[in-house]
């Protein structure tokens, strides 16, 4: 990689790491109708570079049976990203920042709880190996301190069971949109695969703020980031989280090794807790979120580090397949 690539990995972990602050700021909109627009200005940054690819590279599919595969796979896609980004809001609202990052970001343990789960049920798949279930381990007994916390405030929120939990479930949802999305972007275009999904997701979060949160799209409206109250935050997250972040990572990914970016990726609950305090006031965490929070991250770096990691991804996506 050359130093202009590492410069743009290092733009684009601070990039997905402002999202949580910047999304926790925004706590006046209730939490599914925020994720929607978030979802929403990401989209429309992205349709420009979606027709792009359409015009350069045409139709991902070539016969009706791929594109009705490709539809069924989309909208599983869609469906998982929106419920991680639900879950993952809904949590911004009910824990602080720091553990909503470290759990929201322990989707390695969920893929090797999946790897367990498979190799229980005599799935073929090379297992984990030493080092995978060390750092599992690890990274549970650090999930765990850091639950010593709870009742624990910091800058405004208190720390919540409840909170955790949606953290953690938007950790389980994002695995399901990463398989579904590894099948795809075989063939589809990132840009045009992005922008398809993320505004299907914004859709169905906007349905289920409707169905949800009472009064929440009568009161700001279903596209309410466009009114000037909203429109410069939410143009800055997508643009910050979702094209400098995501896509960064996607461009890094062309001369840097999976391992580096995932690696690198285990430090946006630390990043994003500093952006938090800074700009933001989010507070200090607590002592046995500090420590327990170390051990998890060691824990997540044990897991991505693991030799075959790749094979055991395969092994989720074949199963979900």
């Amino acid at each position: 990689p050359s130093v202009l690539t590492w410069i743009i990995l290092g733009a684009a972990l601070l990039g997905v790491s402002s999202g949580g602050a910047l999304l926790q700021s925004f706590g006046d909109v209730p939490p599914l109708l925020r994720a929607s627009w978030r979802l929403q200005a990401t989209t429309v940054l992205l349709l420009p570079l979606a027709v792009l690819d359409w015009q350069r590279e045409g139709a991902p599919w070539t016969t009706r049976e791929e594109a009705r595969g490709d539809a069924m796979l989309l909208v599983a896609s869609g469906v998982f990203l929106a419920l991680h980004f639900g879950a993952w809001t809904a949590s911004l609202d009910r824990t602080t920042l720091t553990h909503s990052l470290l759990f929201v970001t322990a989707h390695p343990l969920v893929v090797l709880v999946g790897s367990a789960v498979l190799l229980a049920l005599g799935r073929d798949i090379i297992p984990p190996g030493r080092r995978g279930w060390a750092g599992g381990l690890l990274g549970l007994t650090g999930a765990a301190l850091t639950l010593l916390d709870v009742g624990e405030a910091s800058g405004g929120q208190e720390v919540t069971l409840f909170g955790d939990v949606l953290a953690f479930l938007g950790a389980v949802f994002v695995v399901g949109y990463l398989a579904a999305g590894r099948v795809l972007r075989a063939r589809w275009p990132v840009f045009l695969y992005a922008a398809v999904v993320t505004g299907l997701a914004s859709v169905l979060l906007a349905v289920g703020s409707g169905a949800a949160e009472t009064g929440a799209i009568a009161g700001h409206g279903i596209v309410g980031w466009l009114g000037p109250d909203w429109l410069a935050g939410f143009l800055l997250l997508a643009f910050l989280a979702g094209l400098v972040g995501h896509t960064g990572l996607n461009h890094c990914l062309k001369t840097m090794t999976p391992l580096t970016i995932s690696v690198t990726l285990t430090l946006e609950p630390v990043v994003g807790s500093i952006i938090g305090l800074v700009a933001f006031g989010t507070g200090v965490p607590g002592p046995a979120t500090l420590l327990g929070g170390l051990v998890m991250l060691a824990g997540l770096l044990l897991v991505v580090s693991n030799p075959t990691p790749e094979q055991n991804l395969e092994g989720l996506n074949n199963a979900a397949d």
